[in-house]
C-alpha cells in the first residue's frame, strides 16, 4: 500500500515510532516503516518529506545535517519531548480506532 493511499495523518504514528528508536535520515525512516509494517506501507520521498517537515514545524521532531552510512549529506530527524508525548497520544488514538474497526467487523 503506497503512502498516497493512506488517510491523512496515518504516517504520523509509524514515523514517531520509528524515531522513538533513535535518530534516522529520511531513507532510513522509509525503510524502517516498511520493515515494521511487514511491507504493507511503502513510503516514497514525495509522501514522507512533507510529513517530516510538518512534524518538525509542530515541534515533534528536530533535525540536523549529518553524514549517511554512504558518506552522503543527509538530514537526520529525532523525536523531541513534545514528539514523545504525541507518540503516546497517537498510540492511544489508533488503539481506539483499531478496536472500533474490529468491533464493526465482528458485528452480527
Amino acid at each position: 500500500m503506497a503512502a498516497e493511499d493512506l488517510l491523512p495523518g496515518t504516517l504520523d504514528l509509524p514515523i514517531l515510532q520509528t524515531l522513538s528508536l533513535g535518530p534516522q535520515h529520511g531513507l532510513g525512516i522509509s525503510r524502517r516503516i516498511g520493515q515494521i509494517t511487514a511491507g504493507t506501507f511503502r513510503v516514497m520521498p514525495g509522501s514522507l518529506f512533507p510529513v517530516l517537515h510538518r512534524m518538525e514545524e509542530q515541534g515533534w521532531l528536530a533535525a540536523e545535517w549529518g553524514e549517511s552510512e554512504t558518506n552522503r549529506k543527509a538530514k537526520y530527524y529525532r523525536l523531541t519531548k513534545p514528539g514523545q508525548r504525541r507518540l503516546g497520544k497517537e498510540k492511544d488514538r489508533w488503539d481506539k480506532v483499531a478496536l472500533a474497526i474490529r468491533s464493526a467487523l465482528e458485528a452480527r
